[in-house]
């Protein structure tokens, strides 16, 4: 039963592995067919090299942790490693989003800090605050998703400071609120909107340089945690290279499956709580 379900699981990513290959032959035929040039001569090992790493971008780096799983359940002839691997794909799926999400709002950030500062640019040289915000929101790209909306309504005449407001809703975009701001007091009271844009462009790189030194103290503690997750792993590798068989003991005796279900909750308990203060570190 055991080792059915690790060569099926085999069986599947040989499948979508194929699958690729198929795809990459037809269309070798259909260059050669229409006169293209076709390298050839590459060694087998770097093809298949190769052909992992586009099947691992393709489906996602989440996913080598059932390849993981597959190969420990192989070695361990037990079904364990392969739901725990399958169990692990869904949580780093969500790592990696949060990670990605975190770089884009880094991201839309650094462009609205590049957005006040070319519109005060622009504005200290002369140009209508209509004017020197198409040409800063076309320069910068600091205004995202909505910059369609408070370009039409700087062109138009609308309400500039309303759609500003509504483009600071995205993450990262929070001190186009702060240009809403300025942009409403220069055109209601006639007040400076460089003098403003200045204000608000050193208050924002302040506040970016900010987090970027406390993620820099953070980075210590981050790695220490990293450290004392893989050292199980390490620890089974050492008992591996020494002989004592550490996969047989710990997923086919009573005593094993019980060390590893308690080492399971307190790994995981001491990974949460990391995370947890870290979140908490960076909130303050």
């Amino acid at each position: 039963m055991t080792l059915a379900t690790v060569l099926a699981g085999l069986g599947v990513a040989g499948w979508l592995l194929g699958e690729r290959q198929h795809g990459l032959r037809r269309a070798r035929l259909l260059l050669g067919a229409g006169g293209g040039v076709v390298a050839t001569g590459a060694p087998s090992w770097e093809r298949v090299l190769g052909e992992l790493r586009r099947l691992g971008g393709r489906l996602g780096a989440e996913w080598w942790s059932l390849a993981a799983g597959l190969l420990l359940g192989l070695l361990g002839a037990s079904v364990i490693p392969v739901v725990a691997g399958a169990a692990g794909v869904p949580v780093l799926r969500r790592m990696r989003l949060a990670r990605q999400a975190r770089s884009a709002r880094e991201r839309r950030t650094d462009a609205v800090i590049a957005l006040c500062g070319v519109l005060a640019g622009e504005v200290r040289a002369g140009r209508q605050p209509g004017e020197a915000l198409l040409r800063a929101a076309r320069d910068s790209g600091g205004l995202g998703d909505a910059q369609a909306a408070v370009v039409a309504a700087a062109r138009f005449g609308g309400d500039v400071p309303g759609a500003l407001a509504v483009a600071a809703r995205q993450p990262g975009a929070e001190g186009l609120l702060g240009l809403a701001a300025c942009w409403r007091v220069a055109v209601d009271q006639g007040a400076g909107l460089a003098a403003g844009l200045d204000r608000l462009d050193a208050a924002l790189r302040a506040e970016r340089d900010q987090r970027a030194d406390l993620r820099a103290q953070l980075s210590g503690a981050r790695a220490t945690a990293l450290l004392l997750a893989v050292l199980p792993a390490l620890g089974l590798l050492l008992g591996s290279a020494m002989g004592a068989d550490p996969l047989r003991v710990l997923l086919h005796t009573g005593a094993g499956l019980g060390c590893l279900a308690v080492g399971v909750v307190f790994e995981g308990a001491g990974m949460w709580w990391s995370a947890r203060i870290v979140r908490g570190a960076e909130a303050v």
